[in-house]
């Protein structure tokens, strides 16, 4: 009896109505104890259709920290009634996370990994979304002499040649994978510095900005993690704009024939949205201290 009456109060209220039906209930049960299984039916009523109702994605952090989250998925959620749950870790972790098909979505920033996830069955598509920059910060002193450097692998060079220090994410994140890619096109192995000017924090962006600043050493940092980062002390960006700085995102949907689980058709509708007109506008407008850090095809935005 209870049972039915807990389904019929979800088919008839919206979820924003039940939601505020709810605490009135959990607010009554503070005091009274009448009837607790009415309470208990409730909640696990709507535990179930919050769940069925939600996605989970495996994210790489610059989009969690930065703000961006915070920001988009309102938009979505408002547009489309499903709520959006982050996991947000490096990109290597992240795509380990969806290869054990813990999640829905994949959205990350290492191209190379991503056609490589694509590749192996995990997803069928990569859908390009947005992108930003890597910049080389480092202090005003600028002990290598990267100030007016216009090839990254220049600098990258100078700072191994002088013995400036360098503070590496070695976390096999987006950024460290961009990172690697550099010294390795440029011929030059860093690790055999490590624990002199090489510095492996093996940590997250946050933590690897404020040991680069705490020991005068240069480091890679994406753009959207730069401007949102509020302890630059007297860092300041040191090389920009180079085209081997590019940092594409990228979104796959995590391959139900891989992972039965996977919410496909609520995933698919959260992919669509981002890559839509409206999603891309959205993405656009997105600024941090009135600087826009994510950028967005022309093209989609004329369609």
């Amino acid at each position: 009896m209870l049972t039915k009456l807990s389904l019929n109060i979800i088919f008839v209220y919206s979820i924003q109505n039940f939601m505020k039906l709810f605490n009135n209930i959990k607010i009554k049960l503070k005091k009274i104890t009448i009837f607790p299984y009415l309470g208990l039916s409730l909640l696990v009523s709507f535990s179930v259709l919050a769940s069925e109702n939600s996605i989970l994605v495996q994210s790489t952090t610059s989009t969690e920290n930065s703000g961006f989250y915070d920001y988009i998925l309102p938009l979505f959620e408002s547009d489309t009634g499903v709520n959006v749950n982050i996991v947000a870790v490096g990109t290597g972790a992240a795509i380990k996370n969806a290869r054990n098909c813990d999640g829905d979505v994949l959205f990350v920033h290492s191209p190379k990994h991503e056609v490589e996830f694509v590749a192996q069955g995990f997803a069928k598509k990569r859908y390009d979304v947005m992108h930003n920059y890597f910049l080389l910060v480092g202090s005003n002193n600028d002990p290598a002499e990267i100030i007016g450097v216009q090839d990254v692998g220049l600098a990258f060079k100078k700072i191994m040649t002088t013995g400036a220090k360098f503070a590496s994410r070695s976390d096999n994140s987006g950024t460290h994978n961009k990172e690697l890619a550099i010294w390795k096109k440029i011929g030059l192995k860093p690790e055999t510095g490590s624990g002199k000017w090489y510095l492996e924090t093996g940590s997250g962006m946050g933590t690897t900005l404020n040991i680069a600043i705490g020991l005068n050493a240069y480091t890679l940092v994406d753009s959207a993690s730069w401007h949102s980062f509020s302890n630059k002390l007297d860092y300041q960006i040191v090389l920009e704009g180079d085209s081997q700085l590019f940092n594409p995102y990228g979104l796959m949907l995590i391959d139900k024939e891989k992972c039965p689980n996977v919410k496909s058709e609520l995933g698919q509708l959260f992919i669509d949205w981002l890559i839509s007109k409206r999603g891309q506008s959205a993405i656009k407008q997105f600024k941090i201290n009135g600087q826009q850090v994510f950028y967005v095809n022309p093209k989609t935005l004329s369609n």
